[in-house]
């Protein structure tokens, strides 16, 4: 959305939605509570270098909550527009998401490794590197990341889905940072290990637990939804059948992993 022509600040808020969203909030702190209040968490995303304008599109909002969020932010930018702010706070809006069956299949993925890194803190506390024992938890955990979340999981995203879209975008960029930066905390993780230096495993541990958290709710309801708009019937069967092979080849992946969290969930108990 953008203001009317004629308005005093057209030219001013057309250059502010051109720019990355951090460096806007940055500049303007208040934006990120108004985005929260309509379920826009750009303040804890550690990438932030989406635009503005993406930012308020790829969320799908209705004409008339786009409208107030626009109204707000520039109102925040411009204290004296004579814009009209709706009484309302935006939280009173519910946003419900229904998936094509292929990207349904990511979602039902995510599911299992929010099981694994909700267990991330209980691995810390318990932590012993100074055992084969201790280290193979952290082994046995590094290998469903890197297996099943990773070689997987994400290899559906880079590999297939991604590439139905403009991986140049900022919105599309920014998933890849994190799946690279998801990436070196494994790497610090495993290094930590070899080096028994158990600061250093938790620290990454626990970076990574927060940025896949992040990371999951911002696919689940702002890039699938945005990506499933814009998928032809045609796209959504060529993919099925493109997972269907990606599942064929890693085999009982999902019955072996699926087996593994929940022993695991079943000796912190």
């Amino acid at each position: 959305m953008t203001m009317n022509e004629t308005s005093p600040h057209a030219k001013g808020m057309e250059e502010y939605m051109n720019r990355g969203i951090k460096e806007v909030i940055i500049e303007h702190p208040e934006l990120e509570k108004i985005l929260d209040g309509y379920d826009i968490g750009c303040g804890a995303c550690m990438v932030g270098t989406c635009l503005l304008k993406d930012i308020v599109e790829v969320h799908g909002l209705p004409p008339e909550t786009e409208k107030a969020l626009m109204g707000r932010i520039t109102k925040a930018i411009y204290p004296d527009a004579d814009i009209e702010v709706p009484e309302d706070d935006g939280k009173a809006v519910v946003r419900t998401f229904t998936y094509s069956p292929p990207v349904q299949t990511l979602v039902d993925e995510h599911v299992l490794i929010k099981r694994l890194i909700a267990l991330i803190p209980c691995i810390n506390e318990s932590l012993d590197l100074t055992t084969e024992e201790g280290r193979q938890v952290v082994f046995d955990g590094i290998d469903f990341i890197k297996t099943y979340a990773d070689s997987f999981h994400h290899a559906k995203e880079e590999d297939l889905l991604f590439k139905y879209f403009d991986e140049d975008s900022e919105i599309v960029a920014a998933f890849h940072e994190d799946h690279r930066n998801a990436r070196d905390h494994v790497k610090n993780i495993l290094e930590g290990v070899a080096e028994q230096d158990s600061a250093k495993v938790t620290e990454h541990l626990g970076a990574y637990m927060e940025l896949l958290q992040g990371h999951i709710k911002r696919e689940d309801e702002v890039l699938y939804p945005w990506m499933d708009r814009d998928l032809s019937s045609e796209q959504e069967a060529e993919l099925a059948r493109a997972f269907d092979e990606v599942d064929v080849k890693f085999g009982d992946v999902n019955a072996r992993y699926g087996a593994f969290v929940a022993g695991l969930e079943k000796s912190f108990q």
